[in-house]
């Protein structure tokens, strides 16, 4: 497997829906089925990654995703949301960074990096100031990330998987002009 300078990372359009359904939910799946029961996984899934839904979010102004390819394959993607923060970030012109998952394969090449790099590209032109996540308070190596990413721990909100409520950890960090997240 050769390494991120072979990833091509682009913006999403409506014609890429199918695509980025089929990626999301089985990156999502992959990530944090183990740890949920299947039924709020099921319904999750169902609710959140239909094609239609992201037909509907790609088509979006107020959102921005990115997808990641080698060989026209899809080894990851990013999406940025402008609306309304939680209270706990006070950083001003708030983006949201609400999905950022790398194909498993993936892992440790750089990918995550170079993904964050460009989400931070992002939701600068998108006007923000500032980028914010929520990270399931489960979820020690995201964390770990986005703090060598620069984000700070500034609170939670709860996140709803299926019919299970669950933490997430709120995060921030200022966009600012130096975009090369973490260095």
């Amino acid at each position: 497997m050769t390494g991120v300078r072979d990833i091509e990372i682009r913006i999403a359009t409506v014609e890429d829906a199918e695509r980025v359904s089929a990626f999301a939910a089985r990156t999502f799946a992959e990530t944090f089925a183990a740890d949920n029961a299947a039924e709020d996984m099921a319904l999750h899934l169902a609710t959140t990654y239909t094609p239609e839904l992201q037909r509907t979010e790609l088509a979006d102004r107020t959102m921005r995703t990115l997808v990641a390819e080698r060989d026209g394959e899809m080894v990851a993607y990013a999406q940025l949301a402008s609306h309304e923060a939680p209270g706990c970030v006070t950083g001003a012109a708030p983006i949201e960074l609400a999905r950022i998952y790398i194909d498993r394969a993936w892992h440790g090449h750089g990918i995550a990096q170079a993904m964050m790099r460009r989400a931070i590209e992002e939701a600068k032109q998108m006007g923000g100031e500032t980028l914010w996540l929520g990270v399931w308070e489960r979820n020690p190596r995201a964390i770990a990330f986005y703090r060598k990413m620069g984000f700070t721990d500034v609170g939670s909100h709860d996140f709803v998987l299926g019919r299970d409520v669950q933490t997430d950890r709120v995060m921030q960090r200022p966009i600012g002009d130096d975009v090369r997240a973490g260095g």
